[in-house]
């Protein structure tokens, strides 16, 4: 067993350039869960950092057996938390490629679906909220999530964490332009319709059973009005009590349930 004891270890270095963001094609990857994702995923894994402790388990046994022919490393413990993305760290962090990406990656997935339905998200900033809109656009088998410039990075540690391995598998287009997003939707006959609090059509009176692209503007700004203006249709939740919105991911996974319904009834 490698045991790393100097915190300027190379590989310790370079494993904090992918946590931080610094190196473009390869995520930060930590937890048994998320480790278990990526093997799954058959994503090529670059490095793997554990505590002894870790080792020690039956748990963590199991895991480094399944990747035993990448290169390992043990991490003191105090080095391995200052390295580590979470509180508590279960003392396992992978290093691995990033999945592609990229517009002809929605554009396939959407020509093979049966029900038609794209998430547009426009500078969502923040990454726990992201993650768990993809984690729901997964369980509703959406076509394809579209990420205009400027939103969080898909890929950051909590993000991968608040979607639960579920990034590594949405067919995602990122960095995209608006409008040239809302360009493509209409070349691919898809309906666009956006949240708005001053829209007067229920979520529940959108016929989800046509093709759509459903957008979703930033948690604090939402969209402007040249903005809403381009798209063809827009909604509301209805709440009770005076209560103007909703989290952002608590939004989006209302409204693609009840997407999903439709489609599936």
């Amino acid at each position: 067993m490698l045991k790393i004891t100097n915190r300027d270890n190379q590989r310790l270095k370079s494993a904090r350039k992918v946590r931080d963001g610094k190196v473009d094609d390869l995520i930060f990857v930590e937890g048994v869960r998320l480790a278990q994702e990526v093997l799954q995923s058959d994503l090529e894994i670059l490095d793997v950092l554990y505590t002894e402790s870790f080792a020690d388990t039956e748990r963590g046994q199991k895991l480094l057996l399944k990747i035993q022919d990448n290169n390992h490393a043990a991490v003191s413990r105090n080095i391995f938390n200052s390295l580590s993305d979470t509180k508590n760290s279960q003392g396992i962090i992978v290093i691995c490629r990033q999945p592609e990406i990229g517009q002809h990656f929605v554009d396939a997935n959407l020509s093979s679906q049966k029900s038609s339905l794209v998430i547009l998200l426009h500078q969502i900033n923040n990454p726990a909220n992201l993650g768990a809109i993809l984690r729901t656009c997964e369980a509703v088998n959406v076509a394809g999530v579209i990420l205009t410039v400027n939103s969080a990075n898909a890929f950051s540690p909590k993000a991968l964490r608040g979607a639960m391995g579920a990034s590594l598998r949405v067919p995602m287009w990122t960095n995209a332009d608006f409008f040239e997003a809302l360009k493509w939707a209409k070349e691919k006959n898809l309906i666009s319709v956006c949240a708005d609090i001053n829209a007067t059509k229920s979520y529940l009176e959108i016929d989800w059973k046509k093709s759509r692209l459903l957008i979703f503007g930033s948690e604090a700004h939402g969209l402007t009005r040249e903005e809403r203006e381009r798209i063809d249709e827009s909604l509301l939740i209805p709440m009770d009590n005076d209560v103007e919105s909703l989290n952002l991911a608590v939004a989006c996974g209302v409204i693609l349930f009840e997407a999903r319904r439709q489609i599936e009834k």
